[in-house]
């Protein structure tokens, strides 16, 4: 028989009633309602020093344009080229190159540059806005906007537009400098347009003829008259002494045939192929150098039209710049205030691919001193551009305008474009993760069919060896008005279109 006791029985402790965080829902439950999140407000030090409960700052540089806020501490973050360069001093040259898939924002972000720069005074030059992009920007900043197409307008490229104008008011040794800059402008340009044309670079020797031949024109045109390419036709046809000269004919008219007959049907092609309607007349609208900003809109040129786009860009680029040239001579002159530019040259990704040697071209027209004070913002989609050239000189020098910029700012690339990338800027792993991780698209089970990319607009701020800073850019009800890229799908969403579609 067992003497072992027998243990009374444990009962569970009561359970505790489960309370909810906010209170008991219902009638007479007493719930709290959430509590929307305080305002936030952001002020400098100065402004808000009693307010300022911190001693050291989170590094972000806050000299020119806001662009967004840092991804990582949420601080404000400001820069462009020409406020970094004139101002912080954190670049060595004011020029900013930026690279990115379609659809994240790059445009968005150079547009908030160019408000922010035209608010300071700086002139927004966009030479070859080809979607457009910046030409409602422009129009809002009271600037002018010319269009450049087949039937819409077009540029004499003989034309030394703003640097001749100027270079008469100057005079003196001072205009004879200036014209000759502008020579030289308007002979890099024609050797451009034969370029595209032939699809390789001219000879050495039909460059000599071709500047014989522009200064016979300069000498012999009637004052307040540019020469057409016509003209220029005319001369090779005529062969005055002065070009003869130059092709070492030695008075034999067949030797002077076989200089300048190349020369000759390129520029016919020229004329008479896809390029004569645009360039063969008078210039449409000359750039008007006292204007807040400037926009050439040449959106109005078909996709597939490459050697018409190479060529209108080009044109636009060479005619601006001249433009800049001439504000600065006449400054210099005291015949006009000293003003800053700040050039845009999107989507070069489309001239880089027109033809050979179009590089060479793109080079001598943007490798500007940093004397003039000009700025710029390259753009294009990744450094496969530079690759995709038909020979290695042209690829360095391709590879020349990143390693040249003073910014380098990425959106979203896939991983193994920012490793090329980061041999020539030099990016660490982290980073390389983070500008990949901002590529991929948006999921497959979005409830909204508005649902965005998640990196768009978000950017990678680069500075030389420094690390870069991460940024993300919230627009304002204003640039989302100026500045839609998708306007071609802005009727999907009206409820015409809706109803339009229950029918079909």
């Amino acid at each position: 028989m067992s003497t072992r006791k027998r243990q009374p029985r444990q009962h569970p402790a009561p359970r505790a009633p489960f309370v909810p965080s906010r209170g008991w829902p219902g009638p007479g439950g007493g719930q709290v309602a959430h509590l929307d999140p305080p305002a936030m407000w952001r002020a400098t030090t100065v402004q808000a020093c009693g307010l300022w409960p911190f001693a050291a700052g989170s590094g972000a540089p806050m000299t020119g344009v806001p662009l967004g806020q840092h991804l990582h501490t949420g601080a404000t973050v400001c820069g462009d080229p020409i406020s970094w360069f004139t101002r912080a001093r954190y670049i060595s040259n004011p020029s900013l190159f930026m690279l990115g898939m379609p659809g994240l924002g790059k445009s968005t972000l150079v547009n908030r540059m160019l408000i922010g720069l035209a608010a300071t005074g700086v002139v927004p030059l966009v030479l070859g806005d080809l979607k457009p992009d910046y030409a409602v920007t422009v129009r809002a900043l009271g600037g002018q906007v010319i269009s450049i197409g087949r039937g819409v307008g077009g540029i004499n490229v003989l034309d030394p537009g703003a640097m001749g104008e100027a270079a008469e008011r100057i005079g003196g040794d001072a205009g004879r400098v200036l014209l000759a800059e502008a020579h030289g402008r308007v002979l890099n340009m024609v050797a451009a347009l034969v370029t595209i044309v032939r699809n390789r670079p001219m000879d050495d020797h039909e460059q000599s003829v071709l500047s014989a031949c522009l200064h016979h024109l300069r000498e012999r045109m009637k004052p307040g008259r540019a020469p057409l390419l016509p003209d220029l036709l005319k001369v090779l046809d005529e062969g005055p002494d002065r070009v003869r000269a130059v092709t070492l004919d030695r008075g034999d008219e067949t030797r002077y045939r076989q200089a300048v007959d190349p020369l000759q049907r390129s520029l016919l092609g020229v004329l008479d192929g896809p390029l004569g309607d645009t360039f063969s007349s008078e210039t449409s609208t000359r750039i008007n150098p006292n204007a807040p900003a400037v926009c050439i809109d040449i959106s109005r040129i078909g996709e597939a039209d490459t050697q018409l786009t190479a060529a209108a860009m080009l044109a636009a680029w060479s005619d601006g710049l001249g433009t800049v040239a001439a504000a600065h001579a006449l400054a210099d002159a005291g015949l006009a205030p000293q003003r800053w530019f700040f050039t845009v040259l999107d989507e070069l990704w489309r001239p880089l691919r027109a033809a050979s040697g179009i590089v060479e071209r793109i080079d001598a027209l943007t490798r500007l001193n940093r004397s003039l004070g000009l700025g710029d913002a390259k753009i294009t989609h990744t450094l496969k551009d530079a690759e995709a050239l038909g020979n290695e000189s042209d690829r360095a020098k391709a590879r020349g305008f990143v390693e040249r910029a003073g910014m380098v700012v990425c959106a979203g690339l896939p991983r193994n474009e920012m490793q090329e990338l980061g041999k020539v800027v030099g990016m660490s792993e982290r980073e390389i993760d983070l500008v990949s991780s901002w590529s991929s698209p948006p999921g497959w089970a979005s409830a909204s069919g508005n649902e965005e990319p998640p990196g768009r607009g978000r950017f990678l701020i680069k500075v030389g060896g420094r690390p870069g800073i991460p940024i993300k850019v919230a627009i304002t009800e204003t640039e989302q008005r100026l500045h839609d890229t998708n306007t071609r799908w802005a009727g999907k969403d009206d409820p015409a279109h809706e109803s339009l579609e229950g029918r079909r």
